[in-house]
């Protein structure tokens, strides 16, 4: 196979499956070879990214994304792609194992907040606790000079309950609840903008976009990056000049 990428996923599953599904649904087709090549490792044993985040005693989740690099990088994908925002913690140590170049989702999301909305000085952030915890997308956000909005403290325990007791348990989403984590974000601490900081929280907008928020979804622009790189590379453009735009 030639021209593919390579999908580090199954944090969590279902998260991916939605991932995949908006590539395949987002690209434009006429025939079943107009689709993207891509290889998905759907490596669900990875350990949960927040548990070992907050207590270092807990299994390390570096271990197995390194060996799925490292299985991955010898078949030469043009790129990888992990469509897990709070797996970013170990990106830079991931990233220097390999010379396939390796994208960065939540950069390449906050590059999106600036583009999209450039008087924009503050976006809401909702994710997991552990990328609340090490300050993944905080400090991201500051460093292109904006303000990260975390809410009060009664969003996280909403956020939790969506992600861990509805998604990764049940297979389901509350629309309400996370509708009200919307509403609650812009009415109560004046987010015009909300970055959706977890993929399950990017299928949450999947299954529930019937709201007015404006949402800036990593998982959905990571996807379309993908798209984006992945044609030009199709059509004989240098994979490590093209997706050098990319890696901020």
């Amino acid at each position: 196979m030639k021209n593919f990428f390579t999908i580090i996923g199954g944090m969590g599953t279902i998260a991916t499956e939605s991932f995949v599904r908006m590539i395949n649904h987002r690209i434009k087709i006429t025939k079943d070879q107009d689709y993207l090549n891509y290889i998905l490792v759907n490596d669900a044993q990875v350990p949960d990214r927040t548990t070992y985040i907050k207590d270092h005693s807990k299994p390390n989740f570096f271990n197995a994304l390194r060996d799925d690099v490292l299985q991955q990088a010898p078949l030469k994908p043009d790129f990888f792609i992990m469509p897990c925002n709070t797996a970013h913690y170990f990106y830079d140590d991931l990233a220097n194992l390999t010379d396939v170049p390796f994208l960065n989702m939540m950069r390449i999301a906050v590059h999106k907040f600036l583009v999209d909305y450039p008087n924009e000085k503050k976006i809401g952030l909702i994710a997991t606790e552990g990328s609340i915890y090490d300050h993944l997308y905080e400090d991201e956000i500051k460093h292109v000079g904006r303000e990260a909005e975390l809410g009060g403290p009664e969003i996280q325990p909403m956020v939790t309950e969506l992600i861990y007791s509805n998604i990764k348990e049940k297979g389901v989403v509350d629309k309400e609840l996370y509708h009200r984590i919307l509403r609650t974000m812009h009415d109560q601490y004046g987010c015009n903008v909300i970055l959706l900081g977890c993929t399950e929280l990017s299928l949450a907008q999947e299954k529930a976009p019937d709201h007015p928020y404006n949402v800036i979804d990593p998982q959905v622009t990571i996807a379309d990056v993908a798209i984006e790189l992945e044609l030009q590379i199709r059509s004989g453009m240098d994979p490590q000049t093209v997706v050098k735009k990319y890696l901020y």
